[in-house]
């Protein structure tokens, strides 16, 4: 959705090393967000992103008008089902329907043979994975892992939100990560221990407000699993990160 960034960029380099040709869409998604949420605010700058890209050395930029992509009178919508009706779909009701109509509509419109996404939004990933397995797609999805700060934090557009002690504070949720990382590593297999170290480091920190911190399968989002996804709320910011308790934290 624009406002690029290292983990952006990070799989603009993977699409090309495996491809010949790259395509990167950016469309701020209106049918994505819901009443309340930061749809006029979301961080745009498009002469920034076209810059980046030109040094990434992206084939195209397709960037369509949401007169474009939702003409007068469009209503179609793809409901992908369950892997998308909780966590994410639950606390964001409609999120993941407008997610998966625009990317059905980006991957028709490009016809790519491989699609590239981030680990950090891993629900998406599920979400992806199923409507373009659903609906016969024939494209490849890649996930790349999660770009991070220095102290762990997950890159994200909506970091800039975040006030400087806030930004201090959000570093817990990837702390709470590596200790559950640490620990599964250690031998605990125990899906309610391992989620109560999330909880209890997540609400050592006072500026944090944890919607969700729970361990599920990573392709269909039941519990248990080993996927540890974690998203809270720092002031009027609302972030999520994960990470597979089966691999090592990374840094």
């Amino acid at each position: 959705m624009g406002a690029l960034h290292a983990g952006h960029l990070s799989l603009v380099e993977l699409a090309r090393r495996e491809n010949d040709v790259v395509v990167v869409s950016i469309f701020v998604n209106p049918i994505q967000f819901g009443p309340g949420e930061d749809f006029g605010r979301y961080p745009r700058d498009p002469a920034r992103d076209a810059r980046l890209l030109h040094e990434a050395e992206v084939d195209a930029i397709y960037e369509p008008s949401a007169e474009v992509m939702y003409p007068p009178g469009a209503s179609t919508r793809v409901h992908v089902g369950d892997v998308a009706e909780r966590f994410e779909g639950a606390s964001r009701p409609g999120h993941f329907e407008g997610v998966a109509t625009v990317v059905t509509k980006l991957l028709v419109a490009v016809e790519p043979d491989r699609a590239y996404f981030g680990q950090k939004d891993a629900q998406q990933v599920a979400v992806v994975r199923r409507l373009v397995r659903d609906l016969d797609l024939g494209v490849e999805v890649r996930v790349a892992p999660t770009v991070r700060e220095a102290d762990g934090l997950a890159l994200s557009s909506r970091n800039v939100y975040l006030s400087p002690d806030e930004r201090k504070a959000a570093a817990s949720l990837s702390a709470a990560l590596r200790e559950a990382a640490n620990s599964y590593a250690a031998g605990e297999r125990d899906p309610e221990a391992l989620r109560g170290l999330l909880i209890t480091r997540l609400t050592a920190e006072p500026l944090v407000s944890i919607d969700y911190a729970e361990l599920v399968d990573p392709a269909t989002f039941q519990k248990p699993g080993s996927l540890a996804v974690v998203a809270a709320r720092l002031g009027k910011t609302r972030l999520i990160d994960n990470h597979d308790l089966r691999l090592q934290f990374p840094g």
